[in-house]
C-alpha cells in the first residue's frame, strides 16, 4: 500500500508544472520524481540563468523508497539525500526547436560524483510545464562504492514539473 501511495504521489507530482529557457536573468524551479535502481524519490532543481544559453543551478534529491540492503538494514538519512551544483548548455534555440521546448545538457558536482546529465523541458503557458532528464556519474568519490554508498551513484531518470520564477 506504501508502495502504490508514493507512486500516486510522484506521479502527481510530475504534472505541477515547466518553462523553455530564455536567457540571462532567467530562473526555473523543477519538482521531480526520482527513479533508479534500488529506490525512488524526489528532487527539487533550481537553474538561473547567465547568459543567452548558459545556466547554473542547485538540486538536491532525497531518496523515499529504498529497498534494504542483504542483512535487513535501511538506510539513513546521509544515504539517501544528494545535493549537487550545475551547469547547463541550453540548446532549444540553437537548433531552432519551437520556443515552448529547451533541451539542455550538462554536468554537475556533487556530493557523492561528478556527472552529467540530458534533460528536456516544455512548457505549455509562460510558467507551467513538464521536465525529463537522465543523468549519470562520470566519476564516483568511491569507486568500489557497495550497499548504500551506490544509491546516489548510478544512472537516474526524472520526470515532473517545471515553473518559471
Amino acid at each position: 500500500m506504501r508502495k502504490t501511495f508514493t507512486f500516486i504521489v510522484l506521479i502527481t507530482t510530475t504534472f505541477i508544472n515547466a518553462q523553455a529557457f530564455s536567457g540571462k536573468g532567467d530562473t526555473k524551479f523543477d519538482i521531480t520524481a526520482n527513479i533508479q535502481e534500488r529506490g525512488s524519490g524526489i528532487r527539487l532543481s533550481t537553474d538561473f540563468g547567465l547568459g543567452e544559453n548558459i545556466s547554473v543551478g542547485v538540486l538536491t534529491s532525497y531518496l523515499l523508497s529504498v529497498s534494504k540492503d542483504g542483512l535487513g538494514n535501511k538506510p539513513d538519512f546521509g544515504d539517501r539525500v544528494d545535493l549537487k551544483a550545475r551547469f547547463n548548455a541550453n540548446l532549444g534555440n540553437v537548433f531552432n526547436i519551437d520556443e515552448k521546448v529547451d533541451i539542455y545538457p550538462g554536468l554537475n558536482l556533487g556530493l557523492r560524483n561528478f556527472g552529467a546529465h540530458l534533460g528536456a523541458r516544455y512548457f505549455f503557458t509562460d510558467g507551467f510545464g513538464i521536465v525529463s532528464e537522465i543523468g549519470f556519474p562520470i566519476a564516483k568519490y568511491k569507486p568500489e562504492a557497495t550497499g548504500f554508498d551506490r544509491l546516489n551513484n548510478q544512472f537516474t531518470f526524472n520526470i515532473g514539473a517545471s515553473f518559471n520564477l
